[in-house]
C-alpha cells in the first residue's frame, strides 16, 4: 500500500482525525478508498443524516462547500464534509474562490472533517494555495504506480481478503490489466468471488475469470515470440486474425513494445543471470526468466530492430501508412519480421 495511504488510514482507524484532508493526484484508488473509508466509517449511521454532507465539484462553489465545513454538529461530536471531484468546484481556480479555502485552511472548524477529493491532478504549486496546502491540512498526493509495484499491490490486495496468489497469477494480472489500480483491484475481486476461500489463486483461475483465452492471449504470444517458436506464433497470430474485434492488435503491440523495451533495459544489466536481472530491474526473481530468455535468442541490434517495428506498426494500426491492410495483417507482418 502507498505509504502515504497507510499513514492516513492508520490514524483514522484510531479515530485520530483532522480537519481537513486534502487528497490529489493521478493515481485516484487511494483517494476513493481514504475517502470511502471516512464516509462508512467515521460517524455512525444515525449521526450520517444530520452530519455527512458529499457534494461533488461540478455542483458547488468555494463558498457553499465552507458554508457546510463551518456549521457545528447536531447531536455529535463531529461532522463529515466530502467534496469529490474536487478539482471541478467551479470557482476553485480563480483567485476569490482560491483565497477563500486558504482563509478557511488557515482557520478551519475543529469539529469537522473536510476532504477534498482532488483527482488526476494536483494543486498549483506554483500559486499560493498550492505551495500552503501540504502544510495546512493532512495531504497526500498518489502518482500512478512502476510496473514493480503492481506485484506487491495484487498480492496485499489478495491477502487483505485472505487469498494468496501464486507468482504466474500475478505477472498475468500485473502484464494484462498495467497500473491502473481501481481496475486491477476490481479485477482481483472477481476472480477471488469466483474462488473457493483458501484455494491458491493460479494464472489458470485468473485467465478463466478474467476473460483470457488460456492457450491464445497476448502472454502465450510474447513466450513463442522470445523463444523464436515460430509453430506456435503462427497458430497464435492465426487465432487473433480471425477474432480482431474480441483481440484488438494495437493493446498488444503496446504490451510487447512495453516488454521490449524493459528487455533494453536489462541488456545493460552486468548480471544477466535471473537474479541479476531482478535486481537491476527491481522486479521478482520469476518475472525475469522472460528477460533471459529473450536476451539469449535477440541480440541487442535485433532488439532495438524490434522495438522500431513496433513503433512503426503502432503507427500503421493507428491509419498512417498503412495501405489497405488489415489489423491481422500487420499483426501477421510485424511477427514475422520481429524473428528475422
Amino acid at each position: 500500500m502507498d505509504s502515504g495511504a497507510k499513514k492516513i488510514l492508520d490514524k483514522l482507524k484510531s479515530r485520530k482525525y483532522d480537519p481537513v484532508y486534502v487528497l490529489q493526484g493521478e493515481e485516484t484508488y487511494y483517494i476513493d478508498l481514504i475517502s470511502n473509508y471516512i464516509e462508512s466509517s467515521v460517524l455512525t449511521d444515525a449521526e450520517k443524516s444530520f452530519n455527512q454532507v458529499i457534494v461533488y465539484g461540478k455542483d458547488v462553489t468555494v463558498n457553499a462547500i465552507l458554508t457546510h465545513a463551518r456549521r457545528f454538529p447536531m447531536m455529535a461530536e463531529r461532522q463529515v464534509v466530502i467534496v469529490k471531484e474536487a478539482q471541478d468546484i467551479l470557482d476553485l481556480q480563480k483567485e476569490g474562490g482560491a483565497k477563500m479555502l486558504l482563509d478557511y485552511l488557515q482557520r478551519p472548524v475543529p469539529s469537522t472533517l473536510l476532504v477534498l477529493c482532488h483527482k488526476h491532478k494536483t494543486f498549483d504549486k506554483r500559486k499560493e494555495l498550492g505551495k500552503k496546502i501540504e502544510q495546512l491540512t493532512e495531504a497526500a498526493t498518489f502518482k500512478k504506480p512502476k510496473d514493480n509495484e503492481l506485484g506487491t499491490f495484487i498480492q496485499e490486495h489478495a491477502a487483505s481478503k485472505q487469498f494468496k496468489m501464486d507468482d504466474r497469477a500475478i505477472q498475468v494480472l500485473a502484464e494484462y490489466v498495467g497500473n491502473d489500480l481501481n481496475r486491477l483491484a476490481n479485477e482481483i475481486d472477481k476472480v477471488l468471488i469466483n474462488t473457493q476461500a483458501g484455494q491458491t489463486i493460479t494464472a489458470d483461475l485468473v485467465m478463466a475469470h478474467v476473460g483470457i483465452s488460456k492457450e491464445y492471449n497476448i502472454f502465450e504470444l510474447q513466450k513463442a515470440l522470445i523463444r523464436k517458436d515460430q509453430l506456435q506464433v503462427n497458430k497464435i497470430v492465426n487465432y487473433f486474425e480471425a477474432n480482431t474485434k474480441k483481440n484488438p492488435v494495437i493493446p498488444m503491440v503496446a504490451f510487447l513494445y512495453s516488454f521490449f523495451s524493459k528487455v533494453l533495459i536489462a541488456s545493460s544489466s552486468p548480471d544477466k543471470s535471473d537474479n541479476g536481472i531482478a535486481t537491476f530491474l527491481k522486479i521478482n526473481r520469476y518475472f525475469a526468466g522472460d528477460y533471459s530468455v529473450t536476451l539469449r535468442n535477440y541480440s541487442g541490434k535485433q532488439i532495438m530492430n524490434t522495438i522500431s517495428l513496433l513503433k512503426q506498426t503502432d503507427l500503421k494500426l493507428k491509419g498512417v501508412d498503412s495501405g489497405d491492410a488489415s489489423e491481422g495483417q500487420l499483426l501477421r507482418e510485424l511477427v514475422l519480421r520481429m524473428m528475422m
